[in-house]
């Protein structure tokens, strides 16, 4: 019954004149989006509402969970899109859908019209209450609740007449690529993958980069990071990973610093080469899993001295998460089955067993400067022999 959808926004009504820059953005990514469904579909905007109509057959659950993952949609209403030939026909049209839509009539109703042509001859509150009779006079069972409706039945007066009563909860935020790009420091933890979703949601570009250390990190633990980051991209879009071989600067560090610095310095490092990649590929932001207090590495001090190092904003979009709540956001992207699979990266195999948690700058610059000479040789080689791919 369902031959179109009504895509619903929320933020972009406010913008002012470039409101259509970003219309056209969450359009192009609905036609992506719906690209890889079965069915074939025409994307249109009008009037402050983007509909996607299905030009033949199409499958509806695959063509509605394509769409969730749309950031800026909101809302997705399913509707019926009729030519105007009457009130009479559409008083019809009306019973038509209540009588296909809801299988169960013994439910309570509210009529919701909305007349965009003013020149239409029945107001708003006329269409409401005739429309209501119409579907009393139908299914005597259902009643009328203008207060919390089982059934909010809405009924736009457009240049198409537009009924609908679903509305199924989108991802909400701002279309990708409206906001910038970022780099991701990416782990096969649960933290960074919501981060990542966090700041795509806002329609940030993500560019990735994760930390591989073999032998002592298996394939697997690689393979798990590259699952991780297509989970991601079903919302994102494409992201490109860059995977760094960090097992010499890892053992060198390992050897030549204090272990309870271990951490820090490793970090340190880390946030040096995503730099490097993030401003080859025009990042404007490093982007990265931390919450505040949650491991040694993560105290105040901590992310401090981490930040030394960087030229560019290092943005932590859940620095004020319990885990709790992170982990309730990995469930519902996806993300935490494959998180919590019992392979090991990097950070999680080269810890300190009494890491300190009040890190010194300038003790943690001392203790670099000692090592700093082969250390730039080995994050050289590093970064000459990443292995880059695109996740999709």
């Amino acid at each position: 019954m369902f031959k179109a959808f009504l895509l619903k926004y929320a933020e972009i009504g406010v913008k002012g004149k470039n409101r259509y820059k970003f219309e056209d953005a969450l359009v192009r990514q609905i036609e992506k989006a719906l690209s890889s469904v079965d069915g074939d579909f025409e994307v249109t905007k009008f009037t402050g509402r983007i509909y996607a109509t299905a030009k033949g057959d199409y499958d509806y659950e695959e063509t509605v969970d394509a769409l969730k993952k749309v950031f800026g949609i909101v809302a997705i209403c399913p509707l019926v899109q009729i030519e105007d030939n009457g009130f009479e026909d559409l008083s019809k049209q009306v019973v038509e859908y209540i009588d296909k839509t809801y299988k169960d009539k013994n439910k309570t109703f509210k009529v919701n019209a909305r007349r965009a042509r003013k020149n239409y001859p029945k107001s708003s509150p006329e269409i409401n209450e005739d429309l209501g009779e119409a579907i009393l006079g139908a299914f005597p069972e259902m009643k009328v609740d203008v207060h919390n409706p089982d059934i909010l039945l809405n009924v736009e007066i457009r240049e198409m007449i537009n009924i609908y009563s679903i509305s199924i909860k989108g991802a909400g935020g701002m279309p990708t690529g409206t906001a910038g790009k970022a780099m991701l420091l990416l782990s096969g933890g649960i933290d960074s993958p919501v981060a990542g979703y966090m700041v795509a949601r806002r329609g940030v570009v993500l560019e990735a980069t994760y930390f591989h250390a073999p032998p002592y990190t298996s394939e697997r633990a690689k393979q798990k990071v590259v699952d991780l980051a297509r989970e991601v991209a079903k919302y994102s879009g494409p992201i490109k990973l860059n995977i760094v071989n960090f097992t010499d600067p890892q053992l060198y560090i390992y050897e030549k610093c204090p272990h309870e610095e271990l951490t820090i310095i490793m970090r340190r490092y880390m946030m040096r080469i995503a730099e490097h990649f993030a401003k080859k590929s025009k990042c404007l932001a490093l982007i990265t899993g931390e919450s505040v207090g949650q491991v040694a590495s993560q105290t105040m001090e901590s992310l401090n001295a981490t930040n030394a190092v960087c030229d560019l904003p290092v943005y932590r979009p859940v620095i004020a998460f319990d885990k709790q709540d992170i982990i309730d956001i990995s469930e519902k992207i996806g993300t935490y089955e494959t998180s919590i699979q019992p392979y090991e990266d990097c950070c999680t195999i080269f810890v300190a067993k009494h890491p300190v948690t009040k890190p010194r700058l300038d003790i943690i610059e001392k203790s670099e400067q000692k090592i700093a000479q082969d250390m730039e040789e080995l994050v050289k080689k590093a970064i000459e022999t990443v292995e880059t791919i695109v996740v999709e």
